[in-house]
């Protein structure tokens, strides 16, 4: 067996790369390992390719409340903060403007609503409703080929961050390392997690760790580490892999849709990439997959130990697709992988950002998109639209739907308060220091320098190369509830 370390961090992608950064840097804690079973960090879901490389703020996600806005709000200026602390060259990221429009009378009179009505606009300083012709100036394609008898609106902001989460979670791993008594496992692969009295023993595929804390952070795993642990039984997954179709250089920034409500997924948008300024994703699709990992048929086997196949969740899972809303949606995303017919069927959606594109100008991502665990309480038989904590007796499972990584630093700041009380509060957290290196750094309204304003100047972002995976408050469940 390994010595013994005060915590160990299973999983590293951006949330437990955020842990490991946020314990490392900001507490006192002596000892701190990270063990991935990636040869990389951010090899999965956090890398480049498999999310759509968004900052959620909460500001034109159309299906946030704005109690739900106000918790996302929080979370994306921490990782913003860092960006403009750490990234001033924007390797890791680029600014953009960003947008969510409306199109006819009746989409226009629910965006006025949401920002005049609803608290949108006051929440979001920076968001700002313009019509047609600033609609143009900004993203000219998008009213280009347009019925001009159409009603157009948009809520637009600069604070339109396209990231790489994968090569942050790398910053974070870099930084944490150069502090005393870390250390990171890459490639190795976590076979048993075993609760005694004092502590716990990681059992791994390159031998034991012996830790007085632990924290799951496995993205969709981090469930079935829970239920091989006696929690989280009320708990399945119903895994929602994401895809894209690409175009050529349409857009300057991000250009979201209205979205349905009830539905947990992101309606489509467009994007520009984050290192390939000649390209626009149109996305994401969602379709059901039995499989905790895109593309990994090992994991359907994991998916299996999630479902459980007992009464409960199978009833779950009708009642949970047999909805008027879901399962529609479910249907007609299952024939955008159809080959040709997928094209034409999707097309509507990208026309309705920019309406000059045709079938022959967009095709499918190959090997883009990753799966995010969408949460089933199957007590309710329904899903669960926010995060899920699971806490137990000094070990905490982080179960992070999209937009997860958007807020991984709160959810770090939050876990490492946690991680303090089941180290019995020997050490302590300087969450000024944290602030200081992290939110304090957000450009607010009328500020200069990197505030700025993200218009379409800020194309020249995506000339040289540079250019952009939604959240719930937590739900914690604590052990025996």
């Amino acid at each position: 067996m390994s010595d013994h370390t005060d915590l160990i961090v299973i999983g590293g992608g951006i949330s437990g790369a955020s842990l490991l950064y946020t314990v490392s840097k900001f507490t006192d804690v002596d000892d701190v390992t990270l063990i991935e079973k990636e040869p990389e960090i951010a090899a999965v879901n956090s890398h480049h390719t498999n999310n759509s490389q968004t900052l959620h703020f909460g500001d034109i996600e159309t299906n946030y409340t704005l109690e739900k806005a106000e918790e996302v709000k929080e979370g994306a200026e921490l990782l913003a903060g860092y960006l403009e602390n750490v990234d001033p060259d924007r390797e890791m990221h680029s600014k953009r403007s960003k947008m969510v429009l409306a199109v006819g009378s009746e989409e226009v009179a629910e965006l006025e609503a949401r920002y005049h009505d609803e608290g949108f606009g006051e929440l979001f300083p920076k968001l700002e409703p313009i019509g047609r012709e600033e609609i143009a100036e900004i993203e000219p394609k998008v009213v280009e080929g347009r019925d001009p008898d159409t009603e157009l609106m948009a809520l637009q902001t600069p604070d339109g961050y396209v990231l790489d989460y994968g090569m942050i979670a790398e910053s974070f791993v870099e930084a944490a390392r150069a502090e005393e008594g870390v250390s990171v496992h890459l490639g190795t692969t976590v076979t048993n997690v075993d609760e005694g009295g004092d502590g716990f023993t990681v059992e791994t595929d390159d031998g034991d760790f012996a830790a007085d804390a632990v924290a799951v952070a496995a993205g969709s795993h981090s469930l079935q580490f829970a239920q091989e642990m006696g929690y989280g039984e009320d708990m399945s997954l119903l895994p929602v892999a994401g895809s894209f179709f690409l175009a050529d250089d349409l857009l300057n920034g991000k250009v979201y849709t209205l979205q349905m409500k009830k539905l947990p997924f992101a309606a489509v948008h467009g994007d520009a990439d984050v290192h390939d300024g000649s390209v626009t994703r149109f996305g994401p699709t969602a379709k059901l997959v039995p499989a905790l990992e895109r593309g990994e048929l090992s994991t359907v086997g994991d998916f299996a130990d999630v479902f459980g196949f007992t009464p409960s969740s199978l009833l779950s899972y009708a009642n949970v697709l047999a909805d008027r809303i879901l399962f529609p949606y479910v249907v007609r995303n299952l024939v955008y992988d159809l080959p040709v017919v997928g094209k034409r069927q999707f097309l509507p959606h990208v026309r309705k950002v920019v309406p000059s594109v045709d079938v022959e100008d967009i095709d499918r991502a190959k090997g883009y998109g990753g799966v995010r665990p969408q949460i089933v309480d199957t007590e309710s038989r329904e899903l669960d639209m926010g995060e899920a904590k699971i806490r137990g007796d000094g070990i905490l499972f982080n179960i992070t739907p999209s937009p997860g990584a958007s807020t991984a630093l709160k959810n770090a700041m939050i876990d490492t308060r946690t991680v303090l009380e089941f180290l019995d509060s020997e050490y302590e957290f300087d969450e000024a220091a944290f602030r200081a290196a992290t939110i304090d750094n957000f450009p607010r309204t009328g500020e200069g320098g990197a505030s700025g304003d993200a218009t379409a100047t800020d194309a020249a972002d995506a000339d040289d190369g540079e250019a952009a995976a939604s959240e719930e408050p937590s739900a914690a469940v604590e052990a025996g509830d």
